[in-house]
């Protein structure tokens, strides 16, 4: 597995580089480098604003006894996305500043909500049912001597 692993990644190194070459013969090393630390500062400031809007809209879900699973996801794929954008390289951009589209981020939502168990769904879907059931009963202590 670990050999695997070492295989997918320069195979990945090989392609960031090939791409970073092609790019820098044709604007510039300077302009490529440029262009790198630019994305990676613009990938950070969207995330910023991304997560900070999604953060109070899972807080108005909550309030509102809500289920903010989709915002959950959506921050997962924000995070993800400003994690690519920060990695070097023009690849990564370009995988990064995808998952900032909305529509891939909804198909990217659903896809994860559906590989969720079931029972998740009972749970959420009567979890303000069972909030409002009152279960009396009487009980006893029994020592375990």
């Amino acid at each position: 597995m670990r050999v695997f692993g070492f295989i997918i990644f320069f195979i990945y190194a090989y392609f960031e580089l090939s791409f970073f070459i092609t790019v820098a013969d044709s604007i510039g090393v300077f302009l490529a480098l440029i262009g790198i630390i630019a994305t990676s500062i613009i990938g950070l400031s969207l995330i910023k604003k991304q997560g900070l809007k999604n953060l109070s809209i899972m807080q108005q879900k909550i309030v509102n006894q809500q289920n903010p699973k989709d915002e959950i996801i959506k921050s997962v794929s924000l995070l993800f996305a400003g994690f690519l954008l920060l990695i070097p390289g023009f690849l990564t951009d370009i995988l990064g500043a995808i998952m900032f589209i909305p529509r891939v981020q909804e198909y990217i939502v659903r896809f994860i909500v559906g590989k969720l168990p079931s029972r998740f769904y009972a749970f959420s879907s009567n979890r303000n049912t069972q909030m409002n059931d009152v279960i009396e009963g009487e009980f006893e202590r029994k020592s375990d001597e």
